[in-house]
């Protein structure tokens, strides 16, 4: 039923799948953290029309099912793209984009929704009792945001936005429906070769319980630093 020889070969084979998912999901990462940190920030600013259009934003993207997204990226995206570049005289062939691209732009637009909710938490978590206390003792807005408010948001962001790393990783799974491999896609290639799926799937999970673990004791370590120095 379970064939220990095989597992070593199965290694070997999904291991390669893993630079490319992690490059894949800290791109992920970076771009919708920033992205929903603007949207956070346009929110806890209350900023007109921006506010509206980021709650339809979130609305739209939190209720869409991520692989709807994907597909409607997949085939969206490069026939878009080709159209803007083609009015302003490039001539710029869409489809020759990567699908890991589509991939990565497609999830990044899905996680931003959940990012500004998480940085939005965080910013309200701030007590603007510090705020005042730091005007009053000098403190530009800039010196504020750097020292005092910037260092307690990410502490409070940090156990959220550990688990939307995680988060991301199996949303890559979802790749395969576009043909870009992952560590899911790349264990269902070398089962398919070999027919030993049971195997397959059992190292995929060792190696996401792995990751998992890196990423949260990682994470760990960052807040018990960050606490120390707040």
């Amino acid at each position: 039923m379970f064939e220990t020889d095989i597992l070593l070969q199965d290694t070997r084979e999904i291991l390669g799948a893993v630079p490319v998912t992690l490059a894949m999901a800290a791109l992920i990462f970076v771009f919708s953290t920033l992205i929903g940190s603007l949207f956070a920030f346009i929110e806890y600013r209350k900023i007109p029309v921006l506010r509206e259009a980021v709650l339809t934003y979130k609305v739209a993207f939190k209720g869409v099912p991520m692989v709807i997204v994907i597909f409607l990226a997949y085939f969206g995206l490069p026939a878009g793209l080709q159209m803007l570049t083609s009015l302003v005289g490039i001539n710029y062939n869409g489809h020759s984009m990567p699908n890991w691209v589509v991939l990565v732009v497609a999830i990044t637009g899905c996680i931003a929704a959940f990012q500004a909710e998480i940085i939005k938490g965080a910013l309200n978590s701030f007590d603007n009792g510090q705020a005042d206390a730091a005007h009053s003792l000098g403190y530009t807005n800039a010196q504020l945001f750097r020292r005092v408010m910037f260092p307690q948001v990410v502490v409070a962001a940090i156990p959220d936005l550990t688990t939307s790393i995680m988060v991301i990783m199996k949303a890559l799974s979802l790749g395969f429906a576009i043909e870009v491999v992952d560590i899911f896609a790349q264990s269902q290639l070398t089962a398919a070769l070999n027919f030993y799926y049971l195997e397959a799937f059992v190292i995929a999970v060792v190696i996401y319980m792995v990751i998992a673990y890196i990423v949260t004791q990682v994470a760990d370590m960052l807040e018990r630093n960050l606490r120390l120095r707040a």
